[in-house]
């Protein structure tokens, strides 16, 4: 079916046979709001994409040997948290085909292998969940099949688990009850709808009653279903006589509605225009940009009101194709969630960063509102500036200030420009600490950011740091601890506390901070599916070695020899503090920030001490005081937007006697 001006083509069709009921006709039909007890009706009718295909506990198995010439990838790369899960001992006889299953279903090495909790990680408890996320369509409707075969029960009957599909559906996983074997395969079929956050999770945990904690998986598939939405259910088949009946029920209706239409505009003709209120906000036009769903035809309104939208950042449309050349490709210097980002400066002279919307980027007028929102109640030098937005011609545009160097992570890896200085890296990760800590508590603070990463930390001309990105930031409620929100984010980034309660608090952001820390140390992105396992999930594996005692093998071997040991050893803390596993355990941003400010004069200074020196108590003995010249840059670094952080009495004993001895031209 071709899209929009295009045309469509094939260039080959392969037809070969399938087994017997290799697809069902219906299946459980998991809904947004959980299980809907009705089966899904008429699958055998619809187009099925194949979106994942994991070989779980496995490795990759091509067309070679797989009976239907299918690829199947491993897991590692999906799990949220690699430490709690293992692969089973490979199971060499070959599987027990019982009950109509085949090596049609899946072939042989799906089923001698398994993923299984990893119970005997000291770092876990035995009530976790292994859980996986997959990237899905957005509201879209999938055909999902598990496998399960249990090579891993020692004998019948000692293992049943639970299977969850997101948090809004479980079932008891019994091998015996369902097969009566040991290493006898078989499979479960749902339809699921996915939600809005392009995310479909699948976990599996032990039951209270079953003899060994424990469970297991062998393999997933996931399959769109070409065409179908997930806002409707189609649950049952109508027969003929509804469907005419339904079917004249909209003729007459729509009958009925083009006479009343003809009475009231004949009416409204004869009647005096009345004069319009004028209301002390404007309603924002929806447009056509981002996710589909978001779309309205040009000229319609939203139905609520948009608190403390700044209307009075608004760009005309024609000032922006000025800026941009009429969108010429050769100013564009970014693409993001939004859309493409162009340079151009405006009529003033001043150098601006142009975002503009595009169908089918995945984020639409609720990210483009929230942006404006949040960019006009803020100002600090650590946040990028919004210097306005354009909503004509169906448009969404925003323009910022133009940032010259770029994300950070640009210039950590995956890049030919010059490598950071670990002073740099520690200014540029004190800068941005510095922007979100204003987010969460300055004027107009609660704001938590939620997509904390390094390449929504940009650099200017100076490097300095400036976060960006607010599209998915939520304004946090007065006087309670978190907001409850569906999960949005970035994998590798995500707090799992978030994760798993769905609440969000100012700590979820000190999470993701945590990562970007590691991602300066290290050079190297949050997740990378072509290291060892170990390696793959990076605050995973920084954190084993610094167990280990073995941090210094994760640093960026082109700023190993630049690093003090304290400072790296500060450093080190205060990523392990942020990422701790629960967020009541985590540090403020201001905590962040103060810790920060001290591995860089651990950093610039020449003292040296001991391992078993705390870094955290005894700071003014250390530092020598009076001799305040071992940190120089004290004298610099009151802002007006950076007050002193002091976090408990020591600290404040210790500050009053450093900024005795300062001179500070503005002080509050």
């Amino acid at each position: 079916m071709p899209q929009g001006s295009s045309f469509a083509f094939v260039n080959a069709m392969e037809v070969f046979l399938a087994p017997e009921n290799f697809i069902p006709n219906d299946a459980s039909h998991i809904s947004i709001a959980g299980n809907s007890g009705k089966n899904y009706v008429d699958i055998l009718s619809e187009a099925l994409q194949t979106i994942h295909r994991i070989n779980v506990g496995g490795s990759n198995l091509t067309p070679e040997n797989d009976t239907l010439w299918r690829f199947w990838v491993p897991d590692d790369s999906y799990l949220y948290m690699p430490a709690t899960a293992k692969n089973s001992t490979f199971h060499s006889d070959k599987p027990n085909y019982l009950q109509g299953m085949s090596e049609y279903i899946a072939p042989d090495l799906v089923y001698q292998t398994a993923k299984e909790m990893n119970i005997n990680s000291g770092r876990l408890a035995n009530n976790f969940n292994v859980t996986w996320s997959f990237s899905v369509s957005k509201n879209a409707r999938h055909f999902v099949r598990v496998h399960f075969c249990d090579i891993i029960s020692p004998t019948l009957g000692v293992i049943d688990f639970n299977l969850f599909i997101y948090s809004r559906f479980s079932i008891v996983i019994d091998p015996y009850d369902r097969i009566g074997h040991l290493a006898a395969p078989f499979y479960l079929d749902f339809v699921v709808d996915s939600d809005d956050s392009g995310l479909m999770n699948f976990s599996i945990g032990p039951r209270a009653d079953s003899d060994i904690k424990t469970a297991f998986l062998n393999g997933l598939e996931i399959m769109q279903i070409v065409g179908e939405s997930g806002s409707e259910s189609r649950t049952n088949a109508p027969n003929k006589t509804r469907i005419f009946i339904i079917v004249g029920s909209i003729v007459g209706g729509l009958g009925l509605i083009c006479i009343l239409a003809v009475v009231v505009g004949l009416c409204l003709r004869c009647r005096k225009p009345k004069t319009v209120e004028n209301w002390e906000w404007s309603p924002v036009p929806l447009h056509r940009g981002g996710s589909s769903h978001n779309r309205m035809a040009e000229g319609s309104v939203i139905g609520s009101r948009v608190p403390d939208l700044n209307l009075g950042l608004k760009i005309s449309f024609a000032e922006i194709q000025f800026v941009t050349n009429n969108f010429d490709a050769k100013m564009i210097v970014g693409k993001g969630g939004f859309g493409h980002v162009f340079r151009g400066t405006l009529r003033n002279g001043i150098k601006v960063a142009v975002k503009r919307s595009q169908p089918g980027s995945g984020q639409g007028l609720p990210e483009f509102q929230t942006e404006i929102m949040v960019l006009s109640k803020i100002r600090h030098r650590h946040l990028v500036s919004l210097i306005g937005y354009c909503d004509e011609m169906s448009e969404m545009i925003l323009v910022y200030e133009f940032m010259e160097n770029g994300t950070l992570r640009d210039h950590l890896y995956n890049s030919a420009l010059p490598s950071l200085s670990w002073k740099q890296r520690l200014e540029i990760c004190i800068g941005a600490a510095k922007g979100l800590h204003y987010l969460h508590r300055g004027a107009s603070g609660g704001f938590i950011h939620r997509d904390v990463k390094s390449t929504n930390i940009l650099l200017d001309e100076d490097l300095v740091a400036k976060v960006a990105d607010f599209g998915l930031s939520r304004l946090g409620p007065p006087d309670q601890t978190h907001v409850s929100t569906g999960v949005k984010g970035t994998i590798g980034y995500l707090d799992p506390d978030y994760f798993r309660t769905q609440q969000l608090t100012e700590k979820s952001d000190v999470y993701s901070f945590g990562v970007v820390l590691l991602e300066a140390l290290c050079a190297r992105p949050a997740i990378n599916i072509m290291l060892p396992r170990e390696q793959i999930n990076l605050a995973e594996w920084c954190m084993i070695c610094k167990e280990k005692g073995t941090i210094e093998e994760a640093v960026d071997p082109s700023i190993k020899s630049q690093i003090n040991p304290n400072s790296l050893r500060k450093f080190a803390e205060i990523a392990e503090k942020c990422l701790q596993e629960n967020g009541a355990d985590r540090p403020t941003m201001g905590d962040v920030l103060w810790d920060l400010e001290y591995a860089l004069q651990l950093q610039q200074t020449a003292v040296q001490r001991q391992p078993h020196e705390d870094s955290a108590t005894d700071a003014s003995a250390m530092i020598g005081l009076p001799n305040i010249q071992h940190f120089p840059s004290f004298s610099m670094s009151v802002e007006k937007d950076d007050l002193p952080i002091l976090r408990d009495d020591s600290a404040n004993i210790w500050a009053s006697e450093v900024f005795s001895q300062l001179k500070i031209d503005d002080a509050r």
